[in-house]
């Protein structure tokens, strides 16, 4: 094992031995004497465990360091425990051959690696079977080490059990293979670790690599099969310790070596590769070891909470733009990549030092096909024709990925070798080489774009071709909403356009699919989606710089000056369609009319619907649903009606009678004097804000309820075109009502996604919510949506009061790891976005209740909410209210206006608010609104 710096300081066995000897030489050992004997034991090990953290957190020892230090304590640990049973606890005078036996450890610990909270993992080693000596030596070596609180793997067995259960199980294989001896009999450990060579490794090697790169896939598939999520496992993750470890394994059983360096002579491994391996291996282990320090148990995941500890504890600081802990994960996941091209590396050496080439690569041929110049064809994959052929044609560096593209074929690992050793060679010149830049593009927007593009960031091409991207390499966007880095995400939403034009996501993206035939240039489209968070981690607005970005890349990609404008214009406002779409009322004219003056044309606005699409989606898993496909079609439609035809006042009056109409025909059975009560009761904002079936639905709610006389009538239905329950409450009107049935259903579990309030001629509320589970199912659930029907009753009576019951909700709840996150709390109030209303707009981080908080908030400055739309994009709450004061009005007077804001900042961030500091623009429309949305 390597040597530890001043080891003494850890651990003294010799001292700990002789303490224990002048312990027993006066009494000798007995049950009397145990419980002294494991004192000495325990102190010994405090001791040693607050030195080897001492080590690491005050002098800056890096994890291999400590990871060996902690490894050397318990192995001096173990020689003194042994020592002990042997000459004092369980003396034997003849020792027989029987008795022979050897302390091992195994796995990780059999490396010298022993993290902070890990495992020991030892193996009892006999000759033969155990014996009754044996049994005791072994017992109290476990029972001393379980009691000093030590988390111990064991087995005991004898050499041939140890062989044959290693033939047989590759991780008892794997971790045997790398067994060390601790303390016992050498000749019996040298005698297995030379059988366990001839008779278990021998002759297995390619076996042994086909499995172990196996099961690293099966470990990634469970865990996921991406390197750049955002709470990676350390250990078991893509790029992460176990990857590295896999390739140390697969190296050592084919070459026979004990440290990585020795690679290097054997022709496997470069001197620049050793130091990558060694630079990721410390950057991990020493990752690990605050992970286990902080979180006082074998902990393998950052979480977000660990990030924010970690990052400061090594030196991460935040600068311009960047917070320290992005900068702490940007490399995390930078060293991931190094694991997996270190991983590729070896592979490709294997292929090339191994005449059974087939246990490493497909079996099949690509019949039929032929490789440009400079490649060739290995079975089912490409490789170079000779090492120089970037030296001679540098432009061959993106050729090479063009040419996979093409004929549908993996690239060769020596040939993704030989490019990352002539990433140089991707300078200026060739940015601006026509070729390289046309091959550029026609892989963007080619078959399958999405394995191309992975392929090329992964080997660094990507990112040297297109050095803004580079930028955005493994850049983490720090929060809940978000699961991917930026070039994960910016890559998954190229493979989702993909499947937008080939048809193959026509069944979630209907109308996508239909208006992809219709754009003008793909290559718009195509680099939009490229470059549309190109500049997030820079500061400022990332739209905004993005589209500067756009106006220089896209000439020199070779697209004209339409195309180059267009691109920049979708960069700038792709976050206008959903900001508009899910957080502003759509039946609203104006809300439709201020969009359309930005977008301009239908061209515009089918890219940009798109384009929308496909960001939310790659976003992460389950976050686009029907409810905001259903909400970003209505818009779509409605701006395409106004772009094509127009829509004014007159036809808006033509519109409501047209809805009256054909909601009397679905009450054809009713009698005259009622329909025409009904009709009578509604505002033009209700009868447009309906279809005609939900009109139809609501009218018998209401007529139901006043033939019984109800003074409160709940009814329920799923809508499945949104993904969402819709709860409809026909009450009689008063301040407040939304804030108590709010804060019901937050008591209930229900999330409120949307809600339209309406006051009808009579003075009755006709609202409705459409709520859903947190997970973004239909709150659908009988029992649940009973009790919840309760609760709201209970809420109107006033025998439920909402305010204390979240108040006690709210302080038994259990701390979450995401409370790291921070969101400034924000008001803007804005006049111009609504003819008739007031748009309040409140950013906040999401908590149980927030929303029953702020409408009650709304009550008390004497406010009328006539819509609301709710959305939650992870930790950050965005809810946008459409209000009218008492008088049916427009707020208008700034001491007025003040007094909203401070309220509604007070609900918000009860423990200070400053709206000087948080105040909006009281006159800004929707082109200069703020962009926080579900695609950001």
């Amino acid at each position: 094992m390597a040597n530890v710096p001043k080891p003494r300081q850890i651990i003294d066995r010799k001292a700990l031995l002789g303490r224990l000897e002048d312990l027993v030489s006066w009494s000798g050992y007995s049950s009397a004497t145990q419980g002294d004997v494991l004192g000495h034991y325990r102190d010994a090990l405090e001791a040693g465990e607050r030195e080897v953290r001492r080590r690491f957190e005050e002098e800056g020892a890096s994890g291999r360091e400590t990871i060996r230090s902690r490894a050397y304590l318990i192995d001096q640990l173990v020689r003194a425990i042994h020592d002990f049973a042997w000459r004092h606890a369980y003396p034997s005078a003849n020792p027989t051959t029987g008795d022979t036996i050897s302390v091992v450890a195994t796995g990780g610990y059999g490396r010298g690696e022993l993290a902070p909270h890990s495992d020991v993992d030892l193996m009892f080693l006999l000759s033969y079977k155990v014996t009754p000596h044996t049994e005791q030596i072994v017992e109290f070596a476990l029972y001393t080490l379980w009691d000093l609180g030590l988390k111990v793997g064991h087995a005991t067995r004898s050499v041939d059990e140890a062989l044959r259960l290693a033939r047989d199980d590759l991780t008892i294989r794997t971790s045997l293979f790398e067994s060390r001896l601790i303390t016992g009999d050498n000749a019996l450990f040298d005698e297995f670790r030379r059988r366990f060579m001839d008779e278990v490794v021998k002759g297995s090697g390619p076996a042994f690599v086909e499995a172990k790169l196996a099961e690293r896939d099966a470990r990634h598939d469970r865990l996921g099969d991406a390197r750049y999520v955002l709470e990676p496992n350390l250990k078991d993750g893509k790029g992460g310790l176990r990857d590295l470890q896999t390739l140390y394994w697969i190296a050592k059983y084919l070459y026979r070596v004990d440290a990585v360096d020795e690679l290097a002579a054997k022709s496997v491994l470069t001197s620049q590769d050793i130091r990558r391996f060694t630079k990721a291996e410390n950057f991990l282990w020493t990752v690990r070891c605050h992970l286990h320090y902080l979180a006082g148990r074998p902990e393998e995941r950052l979480t977000f909470n660990i990030q924010t500890e970690i990052a400061p504890r090594m030196k991460y600081t935040d600068r311009k733009g960047t917070r320290g802990v992005e900068r702490f994960m940007k490399h995390y996941f930078l060293i991931a990549k190094d694991v997996g091209d270190l991983t590729r590396i070896l592979c490709a050496v294997l292929e090339e030092q191994h005449a059974k080439r087939s246990r490493f690569r497909l079996p099949s041929f690509a019949f039929g096909r032929r490789a440009a110049d400079g490649f060739r064809l290995d079975g089912e994959r490409l490789t170079v024709a000779h090492d120089n052929v970037f030296d001679e044609a540098p432009v061959k560096l993106l050729q090479l990925f063009h040419e996979a593209q093409r004929l549908d074929l993996d690239v060769h690992p020596a040939a993704l070798r030989l490019v990352t050793q002539n990433l140089k060679r991707i300078d200026k010149a060739l940015r601006r080489d026509a070729e390289a830049n046309r091959l550029f593009m026609e892989m963007l927007t080619g078959p399958n774009p999405e394995v191309t593009l992975m392929r090329m960031n992964e080997s660094g091409v990507f990112g040297r071709f297109i050095p803004d991207f580079g930028r955005v390499v493994a850049q983490m966007q720090y929060d809940m909403y978000h699961v991917y880095t930026v070039d994960e995400h910016t890559i998954r939403a190229i493979g989702i356009v993909n499947g937008i034009a080939t048809k193959r996501l026509v069944e979630d993206h209907p109308v996508s699919c239909e208006i992809i035939q219709e754009i003008q240039s793909r290559s718009v489209l195509y680099l939009s989606v490229l470059l549309h968070d190109i500049a997030k981690g820079r500061g400022g607005d990332h739209s905004e710089l993005g589209a500067g970005i756009a106006l220089k890349l896209a000439p020199r990609l070779g697209l004209d000056k339409w195309e180059t404008e267009t691109v920049s214009w979708l960069v700038l406002h792709h976050l206008l369609m959903s900001d508009t779409a899910f957080k502003r009322d759509l039946d609203d004219p104006k809300t439709v009319s201020d969009f359309v003056d930005i977008v301009q044309s239908p061209e515009r606005l089918r890219l940009l619907l798109i384009l929308t699409v496909v960001d939310i989606r790659a976003v992460g898993p389950n976050v686009w649903n029907a409810w905001k496909a259903g909400l970003l079609r209505e818009l779509y439609w409605r701006a395409q009606e106004h772009l094509t035809g127009g829509v004014d006042a007159g036809r808006r009056q033509h519109r409501v009678a047209g809805a009256k109409a054909r909601l009397a025909d679905a009450l054809g059975d009713w009698p005259e004097d009622e329909l025409e009560s009904h009709l009578a009761r509604g505002t033009p904002e209700y009868w447009l804000g309906f279809d005609t079936e939900t009109l139809a639905y609501q009218a018998g709610v209401v007529r139901k309820a006043e033939q019984e006389d109800a003074r409160l009538s709940i009814d329920t239905v799923v809508d499945a075109a949104r993904d969402a329950t819709a709860i409809t409450i026909y009450t009689a009107d008063h301040p407040g009502l939304f804030a108590k049935i709010a804060g019901a259903m937050a008591l209930s579990g229900a999330d409120i996604v949307d809600a339209k309030i309406v006051t009808l001629a009579n003075g009755m509320a006709l609202d409705t919510f459409w709520i859903q589970r947190t997970g973004g199912e239909p709150f659908d659930e009988g029992g649940r949506l009973k009790k919840l029907e309760r609760r709201i009753a209970d809420a109107l009576a006033s025998t439920l009061n909402p305010v204390r019951e979240l108040e006690k909700a709210r302080a038994n709840a259990m701390p979450k790891r995401t409370s790291v996150f921070k969101v400034p709390p924000q008001v803007l109030i804005d006049n111009n976005a609504s003819s008739n209303y007031t748009v309040i707009e409140i950013n906040a981080r999401n908590r149980l209740g927030l929303l029953h908080d702020l409408t009650a908030a709304i009550t008390e400055s004497g406010l009328q909410i006539a819509s609301a739309h709710i959305a939650s994009y992870g930790e950050r709450a965005v809810d946008v209210f459409y209000v009218k004061d008492v008088f049916g009005l427009k707020l208008s007077h700034p001491a007025k206006l003040d007094d909203v804001r401070d309220r509604l900042g007070r609900a918000i961030a009860p423990d200070g608010w400053a709206h000087e500091e948080y105040r909006g623009d009281q006159t800004r429309g929707p082109e200069t609104a703020q962009r926080t949305t579900a695609a950001e």
